[in-house]
């Protein structure tokens, strides 16, 4: 069974940027398709970005397309999350996710992955 544990997350102004990385362990982590999502108080858990195991394709949610990017390093067993011209609806908990299936047809959805991460809190202040 594969762990996954985020980091990265803090407290910025509006503008600025983070890189949020998530470590695997317990398994190898480059056979896993990766997803990131994220949780903001009150609301669902929503679709981020996704990465194929290659690294060759990667989808990201509407909100976030031309300000995030999602990469991986399979020999360092991570998976990134950089997060560029961050807004204050961008604050939430964000979570790394994972699946040892093919690249998944609902990639947007939290029950294509099997595998989670704690979450890191990322807060953006106006």
């Amino acid at each position: 069974q594969v762990q996954l544990v985020e980091s990265g997350g803090g407290l910025v102004q509006a503008g600025a940027s983070l890189r949020l990385s998530c470590a695997a362990s317990g398994g190898t982590f480059s056979s896993y398709h990766g997803g990131w999502f994220r949780q903001a108080p009150g609301k669902e858990r929503e679709f981020v970005a996704a990465i194929s195991w290659s690294g060759g394709r990667t989808d990201f949610a509407e909100s976030v397309k031309g300000r995030f990017t999602v990469s991986r390093d399979n020999a360092k067993n991570t998976v990134y999350l950089q997060m560029n011209s961050l807004k204050p609806e961008d604050t939430a908990v964000y979570y790394c996710a994972a699946t040892n299936a093919y690249y998944p047809n609902n990639y947007q959805s939290r029950r294509a992955y099997d595998y989670w991460g704690q979450g890191t809190q990322v807060t953006v202040s106006s």
